[in-house]
């Protein structure tokens, strides 16, 4: 399936959240004075906010919600509101981070602490995440909030993980996998089980969903760190970005396992001098193929889809959103941005 087709099920409530998501980013009514004339810092919160509509990425917390809601009993006015909360606290963490990681450029563009500043950055994620608690708070739904405020503290201690790792980018394959479980699957575990919530899901099809939603989100992050060895030409984008920043990832640290020890300790030093030139990275990227770390990164993220697709076939009947559930899990395995 394509990413439009697997959108099918759901295009008419997906369709209905993205206005919603419009209107918070466009128009923060809560800004306006009394007698409708716009503050200095509202027309500032309001260029940030339009800026970071233009830079939006693929939207996929909120199909996860909807999909989510509408394998379960339908989606709703609540299934909706949960998933613009979700678009939001994952939009206003990516904004956090770019200040922890003082990165210049999201999705190929500026980031917001880099078009304005650390401060304005961390004061509009601020704002984000005040929208997302009034918009769970009106939802009066006790389970909702605890799977948002539980997923608030799973993004931090994911970062805060990668952070402790990073005194040294030689981290295990096991905590490897604790960083982005925390950082990424968590999220895509909390999209599903809210989403399945908002429709009034039995227990056991919020289990069976927060667990699909994991394995998803690890195939994800996967993929994410496959794609970046992968040649920088063929991507139309730079690549070796977590090796610059510092993090090794799954498809290195599993073929510096593999090398013989005076290979590896030469490929360590090459990772470790910054800059990190083209040439080191070409031959970090041939290091990486020639002890299959690439496919080995594709073997576990194929043990997760099918983890993914063990869970939705024992719960679910067959229908056009089980389907694409199942196709999200092809696609993240399959992309190529």
């Amino acid at each position: 399936m394509t990413p439009q087709e697997i959108q099918l099920p759901i295009e008419s409530d997906l369709n209905q959240v993205r206005q919603l998501l419009e209107k918070e980013l466009l128009l923060p009514q809560e800004l306006l004075t009394p007698t409708g004339e716009r503050t200095v810092e509202s027309d500032l919160l309001r260029d940030v906010l339009k800026y970071l509509l233009t830079t939006h990425g693929k939207q996929l917390r909120m199909q996860l919600v909807l999909l989510a809601a509408a394998i379960c009993h339908g989606t709703n006015d609540k299934a909706r509101q949960t998933a613009l909360a979700l678009e939001l606290l994952h939009t206003a963490s990516l904004v956090h981070d770019d200040v922890v990681d003082e990165s210049a450029l999201r999705r190929g563009q500026q980031s917001v602490q880099a078009r304005w500043n650390n401060r304005i950055a961390v004061l509009a994620g601020d704002y984000l995440l005040s929208r997302v608690i009034a918009i769970i708070g009106e939802l009066r739904n006790v389970k909702i909030w605890q799977v948002v405020a539980s997923l608030g503290q799973a993004l931090a201690r994911g970062e805060l993980n990668q952070l402790h790792a990073n005194r040294s980018m030689w981290i295990s394959e096991d905590t490897y996998y604790q960083i982005i479980s925390g950082k990424t699957a968590s999220l895509f575990a909390a999209c599903m089980e809210a989403g399945a919530e908002a429709s009034g899901a039995s227990r056991h099809q919020l289990t069976v969903l927060r667990s699909f939603g994991w394995n998803l989100g690890m195939c994800f992050q996967l993929k994410d760190d496959v794609l970046d060895y992968a040649d920088s030409e063929q991507l139309d984008k730079p690549t070796m970005n977590d090796l610059k920043e510092g993090n090794a990832t799954l498809p290195l640290l599993i073929s510096m396992e593999r090398a013989p020890k005076e290979e590896a300790d030469e490929i360590r030093l090459l990772a470790e001098q910054r800059p990190l030139t083209r040439t080191n990275e070409e031959r970090i990227r041939s290091f990486v193929m020639r002890y299959e770390g690439v496919t080995y990164a594709y073997r576990k993220m194929s043990e997760y889809r099918a983890q993914g697709i063990r869970l939705l076939e024992s719960t679910f009947h067959d229908s056009p959103v089980r389907r694409s559930l199942s196709a999200l899990l092809d696609y993240a395995m399959q992309r190529s941005h």
